[in-house]
């Protein structure tokens, strides 16, 4: 196959949502259409009883969440499909921003009785520093909740996002008789049940009686009259503004009903991109570039407790990836051979002799690859647009046994490069803080530091509102600014200078006293 229809066929894409929306249940019923699963309840059983594929640390098991992005790839009507679920759970969203770095595209999933929740908000944020694709789903259409106009104006309103629907629900909760396309003019009707696949009703005319024979006679009256008000409100779909980030289609449906999930597949694979061209320090590469390029965005260590063994989610951006063959790995200016790579099948692994633009390669690393890193076929260009964000929670790390210092040294940056946390290391006394996104990553980074590299520590609440990489184009300026200001100056684990601020009124202080000095709020950035 050439590498123009190798790209063609794939869709790479992440689904986000807030905790509790649908999100897993939307990803089962797509992986059940794409044959990746045979049963309903696969993914959510995983999460219970088969930890040593799904959720692998005990902390997840002990508290029935998963932490870590799952990675799914799977065939449907000749798409190669790769579909990456992200953690719902807030505390680790960092893990879910740098996820959304490997997607060309993304389906949020909304609540229709909760609506638009905060941690959609944080998440469509990032998904607009990229102009990335957004299509939406709104779910439990089988409950009672909010009416679809509110949910439209509420979606424009909180993301910042134009709307469009594709299709519209007839009535709702107990009432719920189906949804109308306006894209495809069919009317699918629901039946409560967990494995409905619904049928199209093919509509030439809302008008025509056969409409309200099918939903009734008040329902059809109804929804003439929102698709007239739709019609008068939206023009006719672009699929080119979809494409460029500043309209979302919107879908109604039951993912637990398996109802309107068709639907939306069948949308998405004709509609969301094929990989697209990314930017590097160099120049823009596109996919159809025949030599290889590619960036890892996520790192999994000590998946396998016996072995200690790491595995580097690699994201192929252009040309072909092939198991055994050698790669620069830019950061470190050397040769890498990779004769294990694996690529994954809903909860299982494979090993992978070749991967195209768009596909996920897991690569097993005996630590040289940390998250960002560039590997390509000679040319010396990295990868950008993988940033850290500002935590949101500051505390310092309080080593409890001075005979593990080694041990927690390396544990510390393992995780890290991992991605699990930030840590700050200050220039005067060498105090170390670790800032994360949620209060529960602590326990996961005190979990793991005593179980798998025999180091305990404790953490210590630090009064710092927000940590900000600084830069100025006056070298002297920025060193008076650090020597002002030692006691608050501190270096990631990349090196980079970053000023702890204490308070939100004390940063714009100092912002206000120091116009020469740039303070940045992610730590990749241009001046």
């Amino acid at each position: 196959m050439s590498l123009e229809h190798e790209i063609s066929k794939r869709r790479t894409f992440g689904i986000i949502s807030h905790p509790d929306a649908g999100k897993t249940t939307l990803t089962e019923k797509l992986l059940l259409f794409g044959g990746a699963i045979q049963k309903a309840g696969a993914v959510k059983s995983s999460k219970i009883k088969d930890h040593a594929r799904s959720d692998w640390m005990e902390i997840e098991k002990q508290r029935g969440i998963s932490v870590a992005t799952s990675v799914m790839g799977f065939n449907y009507q000749n798409v190669k499909i790769n579909l990456l679920d992200t953690p719902g759970h807030q505390d680790f969203a960092e893990d879910t921003y740098r996820t959304l770095t490997a997607v060309d595209s993304v389906i949020m999933v909304i609540d229709c009785v909760k609506g638009v929740e905060i941690q959609t908000e944080k998440l469509m944020e990032v998904c607009r520093m990229r102009n990335t694709p957004v299509l939406c789903f709104i779910n439990k259409l089988d409950r009672e909740g909010q009416d679809p106009f509110d949910l439209l104006d509420e979606i424009e309103a909180k993301l910042s996002i134009k709307v469009h629907p594709l299709s519209w629900p007839i009535s709702m909760g107990k009432t719920f008789k189906g949804v109308y396309s306006l894209y495809e003019k069919s009317l699918k009707l629901f039946t409560p049940s967990k494995t409905t696949i619904e049928e199209a009703i093919e509509i030439a005319d809302i008008n025509d009686p056969v409409v309200d024979s099918y939903v009734g006679e008040s329902n059809a009256r109804q929804l003439r009259a929102d698709v007239e008000l739709l019609n008068g409100v939206y023009p006719e779909f672009n699929v080119q503004d979809y494409l460029d980030g500043k309209v979302a289609p919107v879908f109604f449906g039951s993912a637990v009903n398996n109802f309107g999930v068709k639907e939306l597949l069948d949308t998405f694979i004709r509609i969301a991109p094929p990989p697209i061209p990314r930017e590097t320090t160099l120049r823009i590469i596109e996919p159809n570039e025949k030599k290889f390029t590619g960036f890892v965005f996520k790192i999994h260590a000590n998946m396998d407790p016996k072995h200690r063994n790491r595995i580097a989610f690699l994201r192929v951006c252009s040309g072909k990836f092939e198991r055994g063959s050698n790669y620069l790995h830019v950061r470190q200016d050397k040769s890498i051979r990779f004769s294990n790579a694996t690529a994954f099948m809903a909860q299982d692994r494979e090993t992978v002799d070749e991967a195209w633009p768009g596909d996920i390669v897991g690569l097993y690393d005996t630590g040289n690859m940390k998250i960002g890193d560039t590997l390509t076929e000679g040319e010396k260009t990295l990868y950008t647009g993988i940033p850290s964000f500002s935590p949101e929670i500051f505390k310092e790390v309080i080593n409890l046994d001075a005979m593990k210092t080694k041990q927690l040294e390396k544990g510390l940056l393992q995780l890290m490069e991992e991605g699990v946390a930030q840590l700050f290391t200050y220039e005067l006394g060498n105090k170390k803080v670790v800032g994360v996104v949620g209060a529960l990553q602590f326990e996961v980074i005190q979990f793991r530091l005593k179980n798998e590299y025999s180091a305990s520590v404790q953490f210590s609440s630090q009064g710092i509102y927000k940590a900000c990489w600084i830069s100025s184009t006056d070298p002297k300026k920025l060193n008076e600014f650090i020597d002002s200001k030692q006691r608050h100056i501190a270096r990631d684990k990349d090196g980079k200078l970053v000023f702890m601020a204490e308070s939100r009124a004390w940063l714009q202080m100092v912002q206000d006293n120091f116009p020469d000095i740039n303070f940045h709020f992610t730590s990749e950035f241009k001046d």
